[in-house]
């Protein structure tokens, strides 16, 4: 699997304090089967990571680890760092993919400018990849307000947790509604430390219920941002039946 957001990075934002927090979520993230893992910090007024930061943390985590899991760069932007010089923003290109951002949903409020921002983006080249948005009380009450930014090329990145259940019913129910609707691509981790619970994908992809669809959201779609071939059509699911079922995440 191919994880396109996470706080592996040490001393730079709300992740890991140190190298060796750093070395265990990447061991905790290939015991799980992740082969690809994005450090995707902070980006925003309160955690203002700097490109250099970024990359030299980047360099030093990876040297850590070798050749144990694939590090790859980024950044989880604020909306409001998309006011920064160009050169610079894309320093923090998703997977060093110079097409794709990473901006993270608001927790509070939704902005309204959200489809005119992504259509900016999309008209200079650069396609931009919502992180977490069913965790958005305004997307949980009305999930068609990511309608229009998908229309306008917008990829939109669930969290594991909130797909297997970890993050609570509601979170879930509209990752379920956002998937079936199909208005969600990716999923990833956006871990922070190295437990299973917070660190795995294989759980929430079992919970996807479609081993097809799952495999979609997981290695292809994630995979073709890494690797910068198109986005693959989404396989068609083969029904309801187990569609989004409950798993018991492990313990960890």
């Amino acid at each position: 699997m191919i994880d396109l957001h996470s706080h592996v990075l040490y001393g730079v934002d709300d992740g890991p304090k140190d190298l060796a927090g750093s070395v265990a979520i990447c061991e905790a993230a290939v015991a799980d089967g992740t082969t690809v893992l994005a450090a995707t910090p902070h980006v925003r007024e309160d955690w203002r990571t700097t490109p250099e930061l970024m990359e030299e943390r980047l360099a030093a985590v990876q040297a850590a680890v070798g050749d144990l899991i694939r590090l790859v760069p980024g950044g989880e932007l604020d909306l409001g760092e998309l006011a920064q010089p160009r050169e610079e923003i894309l320093r923090f290109a998703l997977a060093g993919n110079p097409g794709y951002l990473l901006l993270e949903t608001p927790y509070f409020g939704w902005p309204l400018d959200f489809a005119q921002i992504v259509v900016g983006l999309a008209a200079s080249g650069i396609r931009a990849v919502i992180a977490h948005p069913e965790r958005s009380a305004d997307v949980q009450d009305r999930p068609a307000l990511l309608e229009p930014l998908v229309a306008a090329g917008a990829l939109v990145q669930l969290t594991a947790a909130s797909v297997d259940g970890r993050f609570g019913s509601r979170v879930r129910r509209t990752a379920r509604l956002l998937l079936e609707q199909r208005l969600a691509h990716l999923i990833a981790s956006d871990a922070h430390t190295a437990a299973v619970r917070a660190v795995g994908l294989s759980s929430a992809a079992a919970a996807v219920g479609d081993e097809a669809l799952a495999r979609w959201l997981t290695v292809e779609v994630p995979g073709s941002i890494v690797d910068g071939r198109d986005v693959p059509v989404r396989p068609e699911t083969t029904g309801r039946r187990g569609f989004f079922r409950r798993v018991r995440p492990r313990s960890g």
